[in-house]
Order: C-alpha cells, then sequence, then structure tokens
C-alpha cells in the first residue's frame, strides 16, 4: 500500500442501528469521506459488549494492511475500557491514530482515572474533539487538542420561515435514557397545559433500556398529559428532519452534554429551541440570541421559556432566524476538508 493513499481505520460504537441505518456522527463521517474517495474500514456494529470488543481489535489486525491511519471515538465507561484495547492494538501494528473525545461525562470520568486519561491521549499522534466544553476541561491532560466540531448536511434541512407564527408545538429528540432527562419535558407540559390547551409534544427517540422511558410513562400519566404527548419511538437518521418539521419548538433537557447535534439539527430546521446550560450548550448557544437557556432539572424555569416564545413574536422570530445562522457554520462542506487534512497529516507523521 503506497503511503499516500486514503485509507483509514474508524472504530467507534456503531451499534445503534435505526430503520436499518447506522446512528451517530462517526458513520456519517465514514460516509462523507467515502464518497471523496476514501477506503475507509470500520467497526463495530456488534450489540454485545464482549463481542464488539473483541470485533474492533479483530478488524485492527485483520484489516491491518488496508489502513495508514486510525480514528478511535472516546467515551466514558466501558467504551474507554474497548478504547485502550484497541490503541493496544494499533501500537503493535506501528499505526498512527486520532482519538477523538465525546461525552458530557468524560470530565468526570478523566477526574477518577486521570492516570489512565493522560497515558491514553499523550499515546496518540493527534487528539480531536467537537467540543469546546471537553476542550477546556481535558487540556489538562493534554494541551493541544484540536477542535473539530460536528457537521450537519444543512442541504438536508429545511428551515421554518422565521416569522410564520409559532404554535405550541414541541417536539424533543434524544434516545430515553437517564443522562438526558425525558420525565422533564413532561414536567414542563404539564405546567403549560392549561394555559395552552393545544399543546402537543412529540418525544423521539430510541428506548435505551436503562428504566428511563417506563418512569417518563409513569410521570405523564401521574402528571395527566397523556392526552398532550405523542412517543413514535427511535426513527431513522434520514428521518429526522421530516420529524422535527413537526414543531415549533425544540425542548432539550439534557443533563450533561459533549456537543449536542440534536440540537444543531433542530437549528439547521429554524426551530425556537429552548435547552438546559449543561456542558457545551451554554458554550454554544447565546441566551437570548439564538435559544433560552435554563438550569437543569427546573420545570419551571423551562415553563417559563417556552411560554416567552409562544407570547412574544419578535423573540421567537429571532431565535428561529439565529439558530438557523448558526447551524450553517456547522455545514460538512465547511469541517469534511478540516478531517481530510488531519488524517492525511497524521498519517504521513506515522507512529509517534
Amino acid at each position: 500500500m503506497r503511503d499516500n493513499r486514503k485509507a483509514a481505520l474508524f472504530v467507534s460504537n456503531w451499534f445503534s442501528v435505526l430503520g436499518q441505518q447506522y446512528s451517530g456522527y462517526t458513520p456519517q463521517l465514514v460516509s462523507k469521506l467515502q464518497e471523496r474517495g476514501w477506503q475507509v474500514t470500520a467497526a463495530s456494529a456488534r450489540p454485545q459488549r464482549v463481542v464488539r470488543l473483541f470485533d474492533m481489535c479483530l478488524t485492527a489486525w485483520r484489516a491491518r494492511h488496508n489502513y495508514n491511519v486510525a480514528q478511535i471515538d472516546i467515551f466514558s465507561g466501558p467504551a474507554f475500557l474497548w478504547a485502550e484495547a484497541v490503541v493496544g492494538m494499533l501500537r503493535l501494528l506501528r499505526k498512527p491514530y486520532i482519538l477523538t473525545l465525546h461525552g458530557g461525562n468524560l470530565p468526570a470520568f478523566a477526574r477518577r482515572w486521570p492516570g489512565r486519561i493522560r497515558r491514553l491521549l499523550m499515546s496518540a499522534t493527534a487528539v480531536t474533539t467537537p467540543s469546546r466544553y471537553l476542550l477546556e476541561q481535558m487540556a489538562r491532560y493534554r494541551t493541544d487538542v484540536i477542535l473539530l466540531p460536528y457537521a450537519l448536511d444543512l442541504s438536508h434541512y429545511h428551515p421554518r420561515l422565521p416569522d410564520q407564527s409559532v404554535q405550541p408545538r414541541l417536539v424533543w429528540l434524544r434516545a430515553f435514557h437517564a443522562i438526558y432527562n425525558p420525565v422533564l419535558a413532561a414536567q414542563t407540559v404539564a405546567r403549560l397545559k392549561d394555559e395552552f390547551p393545544s399543546l402537543r409534544l412529540t418525544m423521539i427517540g430510541p428506548d435505551k433500556k436503562d428504566g428511563t422511558l417506563q418512569a417518563f410513562q409513569r410521570a405523564v400519566y401521574e402528571l395527566g398529559v397523556d392526552g398532550h404527548v405523542d412517543w413514535p419511538g427511535g426513527v431513522p437518521k434520514a428521518d429526522v428532519p421530516l420529524w422535527l418539521q413537526r414543531g415549533d419548538i425544540f425542548l432539550n433537557t439534557t443533563t450533561a452534554e459533549s456537543f449536542g447535534v440534536s440540537v444543531m439539527e433542530a437549528a439547521a430546521m429554524g426551530l425556537c429551541i429552548v435547552t438546559t446550560n449543561v456542558g457545551e450548550l451554554s458554550y454554544l448557544w447565546e441566551d437570548g440570541v439564538d435559544a433560552l437557556l435554563v438550569p437543569p432539572n427546573d420545570p419551571d424555569a423551562m415553563a417559563a421559556a417556552v411560554r416567552r416564545i409562544l407570547t412574544e413574536p419578535d423573540l421567537a422570530a429571532r431565535l428561529s432566524r439565529n439558530a438557523r445562522r448558526k447551524a450553517e457554520q456547522f455545514d460538512w462542506e465547511t469541517i469534511l476538508p478540516q478531517w481530510e487534512r488531519l488524517l492525511t497529516e497524521v498519517a504521513a507523521r506515522g507512529c509517534p
């Protein structure tokens, strides 16, 4: 294989499959690179944890003649152990690699395991993150982390008109997992349903099987908002713009965040955004300009923000217009060339 060949290995948690399409950012990045002529090997789509770890390492070994640079996604928890194992294989093979930091819980994990984090990050030829929050929080473990934001294909997102009247149509797009706190959305609706009887909330996302969906369903029943809430479940990535189109206001209730792709997708659609101010969200969004930011776990504050959007047309128009402008800064046409340059440079530099 020639050294200048565009060939890369990508290792990530590709096991979440909706409608026969892998969800998540890294599969989109791989697809875009393939469109630009890159030869890509990827792992892993195995749903079982142990099998997934084995598949990642085995793929790195078996495909060793088919790539000259690797990229590994880094998350906290068990996924960090998988990354350590894959990195061990890559070092054995003398392959240069890029680590990409994800997840709002990674800084807390790093404080528990600072030695492991520092060793892993310092072993890489380059480290990236899509999040200014993680860039700042992880600087103590490596100072030259590169900011490479998430990207969207904006041609798939057709925004609502900023001066279009805002209806009490709320939409939520995350997984049903404790970290995303969907119960807060139900609590918000409970505080608004009498004032806005036609209010509807659409909750889009798969069940992550940690009991959060059942807790949300109990809250909906106990709060008496079952007539105001729909849950279509998880949807294919390609259908996300169509589902977002059903709302005028986007609720983001998460308790931790390293970027917030779903929030950016809502912005690309011109929705008015109400979000908690955790992690990257307070870095990326400006309160009163392109979103309304509220504290986490505060249904009164979230309901008050929604009420402002529904009763202040000028505010709603400004948030919608500026949210779309923010999203336009994260188009693939801007981000993809940065990835190509980095992959090419790391492949040329070789293993540190």
